[in-house]
């Protein structure tokens, strides 16, 4: 829920004392953004003028491009940590459609990393089936059919999902099991909470030595179809016919800007997002919020003039969403500055109502957090939990770095996650600053505090 700027003002004055640079700190980047921040405006840029940019494309290298000078444009100091990436190319739009009881076009996309049809595609019946366990007890109805994985998520009533968990492994190694007993193609009911006949991509695996079979993802109205189909012991068969294909690795970079600390500048707090996005939609919640909450929230506290005791380090990451490419690659290259990495902020659940962070740390950590993070009661983000961190900054965790992430009110976030639907006009410029000040306020503070975050256990 918004609140007022009086309404805000008010809740930084009740905040416990906490010493008066941080309560500035946190007071003058909160109405920055109210101001003056610039989050929509790099986001309008990384949408409308590059869109999607899955990694190996030509629009995921002019994102690179975009990053490094964006940073550059606003006197920061900004580098190209070189690396190399899968590429994968849909191909022609995939044609997936019901043929029996009657012919319906089905909403589907492939799935990243999926190979393709013959030319002349494919056809067989159907197998509806809820778990990977299901399958294997029906494995004799399994030969010679496309199996559908038909398992739910939803929202969970608290600003979060239920069964993503579940659901994913479907949507990853949903081809291999499916192959695993005869099938000769695997669709997964998409992998979102939104009910608007949108398909959702994402990424899939296959595995040495079990034969590879088309694997694709359809709208959640077009599963229903045929489960009611099949529950009424109708002959349901699907034809898919896709043409996309793998071309090997190609390289890209990582974009690394950075404010440099005062006192002990090798000394680094790590803010983090992926650059890369799925090759539907524009990429906007998934990352591009987070993209470009880490861009202002250094040009706010260099604008401001709050340059903590250490460095900050914005990361844009490449190839998160299919290989973890720039993630992997950064904690490997980077392994010897690991030990003074004090922590590692990544965003990348949207940018909708913030709710504060996660976090994952040594002893004492959390507390330590939440004392922090009390001045952004004022804009409800001071909700600190057990429990942080994200896909590319994981790799540092066996090296202790402590890990946190943020989170924002995530009800909506599958409604477009990976979907056509990922646009601009989904997110809040009002939600989106404000998530840009508190990842802009915490990174400061871990940054300036007196003495760093206890780490994890390697």
């Amino acid at each position: 829920m918004s609140r007022s700027l009086p309404t805000v003002l008010a809740l930084l004055v009740a905040v416990p004392a906490l010493g008066a640079d941080l309560e500035e700190a946190a007071r003058r980047l909160i109405d920055h953004q109210r101001r003056e921040g610039r989050a929509y405006d790099h986001l309008t840029e990384l949408c409308d003028d590059i869109g999607h940019r899955l990694s190996g494309s030509p629009a995921a290298e002019e994102a690179v491009r975009w990053g490094a000078e964006t940073f550059r444009s606003f006197g920061l100091d900004a580098r190209l940590h070189r690396i190399e990436v899968p590429k994968w190319v849909r191909g022609r739009p995939e044609v997936v459609r019901l043929t029996a009881p009657r012919d319906v076009v089905l909403h589907a996309l492939a799935l990243g990393g999926s190979i393709a049809t013959s030319a002349n595609g494919l056809e067989a019946p159907v197998l509806v089936v809820e778990t990977f366990e299901e399958l294997r007890r029906r494995a004799d109805e399994a030969e010679g059919r496309i199996v559908l994985f038909n398992k739910r998520m939803g929202p969970d009533g608290n600003g979060g999902t239920h069964g993503y968990g579940d659901v994913v492994p479907q949507r990853v190694a949903g081809a291999i099991e499916a192959a695993k007993v005869g099938a000769v193609g695997s669709m997964i009911r998409s992998v979102g909470t939104a009910d608007y006949r949108l398909p959702h991509t994402g990424m899939m695996r296959y595995q040495d030595g079990v034969p590879r079979i088309p694997h694709v993802a359809i709208a959640a109205e077009d599963a229903d179809l045929i489960e009611r189909l099949v529950a009424r012991g109708k002959p349901v068969r699907v034809s898919m016919r896709l043409d996309c294909r793998s071309l090997g690795e190609v390289p890209s970079a990582n974009v690394i800007g950075e404010l440099r600390g005062r006192e002990r500048p090798d000394e680094v707090v790590v803010i983090a997002a992926h650059l890369d996005s799925w090759d539907v939609g524009q990429g906007a919640h998934d990352d591009g919020t987070g993209v470009v909450a880490c861009i202002e929230a250094l040009r706010a506290l260099k604008e401001l003039g709050l340059v903590p005791r250490r460095t900050i380090r914005a990361i844009l990451y490449m190839n998160e969403e299919n290989g973890l490419a720039g993630g992997t690659a950064y904690a490997e290259d980077f392994a010897h500055e690991l030990e003074r990495h004090v922590a590692a902020i990544e965003m990348d659940i949207g940018a909708f109502g913030v709710q504060g962070f996660g976090v994952s740390a040594g002893e004492g950590g959390v507390e330590t957090v939440r004392g922090l993070a009390r001045p952004l009661a004022a804009i409800g983000a001071d909700r600190i939990t057990e429990g942080g961190g994200g896909a590319d900054i994981g790799p540092m965790r066996a090296h202790g770095v402590p890990q946190l992430g943020l989170r924002s009110d995530a009800t909506r976030y599958f409604d477009y996650h990976h979907t056509e639907a990922d646009t601009l006009d989904k997110v809040d410029p009002v939600e989106l600053g404000k998530c840009t000040a508190a990842l802009a306020y915490l990174a400061y503070a871990l940054a300036d505090a007196d003495e760093p975050l206890p780490r994890l256990d390697g």
